[in-house]
């Protein structure tokens, strides 16, 4: 697989090119783009004639990373994303879909160019705004047990966490990080937050939604003020494995929809 290097990373990235409308697919924190394969999280498994980037996260699956919590802030990743664009879709119009920090990713790269983008596809938002304080402090509280006691503790914490009905039946996984960044990867977090609702109305490009139900990490009160805050968007809610297999269709749906144009 080719890297790209931006500063403080290399970051290994794979395309799949079928000629079409380029696509660009991040993932979540701690996780890759081999993780979010097992986890259903893979929505661009679901498109054809197009060229879909796929990549890993500074600090994440294949890519390298500092022990610097700064370099894993939301807008430090929009930075890294739109050099990739840069890199792979010069001059084009880039339908962006992930989950999670993903998510948070592409807003963030989304309002510092959105020309860049011709449409979202934001699945499963995490925490922002008055969830993410509480979240932030469970981010650090995580660093420290990591580097306390190990990786091995962090996993173990977080098999007692419920998971939500739509993805009861994927198989368990491990975090796709080393154990020496971990801690920087949760305290960059917890210093990240999603734009605030008001910046998000100079977004005018279409946006679908994606979240599931019963996860406290992914409230549903983030993708209600999304719906609320963007000018063209739509929301699906997955409370079902079988809901949550409608989803590589939707992605599918939304870039045939958004279609793009040369950057200006």
């Amino acid at each position: 697989m080719p890297t790209i290097s931006v500063p403080g990373a290399e970051l290994d990235v794979e395309l799949s090119d079928e000629g079409g409308h380029p696509v660009v697919q991040l993932h979540g924190l701690t996780s890759s783009r081999h993780r979010d394969r097992l986890l259903d999280l893979d929505l661009g498994r679901g498109l054809s004639g197009t060229r879909l980037l796929r990549y890993d996260a500074r600090g994440h699956g294949r890519s390298t990373g500092r022990a610097e919590p700064t370099d894993y802030r939301w807008p430090r990743l929009a930075q890294d994303l739109l050099a990739l664009l840069d890199a792979f879709f010069p001059g084009e119009q880039v339908h962006g879909v992930g989950p999670s920090m993903g998510a948070a990713t592409l807003l963030h790269a989304a309002l510092v160019d959105p020309a860049r983008f011709s449409g979202l596809t934001l699945v499963v938002p995490p925490t922002a705004w008055e969830t993410r304080r509480a979240k932030a402090g469970e981010y650090a509280a995580a660093a420290d047990l990591v580097e306390r006691e190990g990786m091995a503790a962090f996993v173990e914490a977080g098999r007692l966490a419920p998971r939500p009905p739509a993805v009861r039946e994927t198989p368990e996984t491990l975090p796709e990080v080393a154990e020496h960044l971990m801690p920087s990867l949760m305290r960059g977090a917890a210093l990240s937050d999603l734009p605030e609702p008001g910046l998000l109305g100079a977004l005018d490009l279409p946006v679908t939604v994606l979240a599931w139900t019963e996860d406290p990490a992914h409230p549903l009160s983030t993708a209600e003020t999304l719906e609320r805050a963007l000018p063209q968007v739509r929301t699906s809610v997955a409370r079902t494995p079988a809901d949550l297999a409608t989803w590589p269709g939707l992605l599918a749906a939304d870039v045939e929809r958004s279609g793009g144009r040369a950057v200006s």
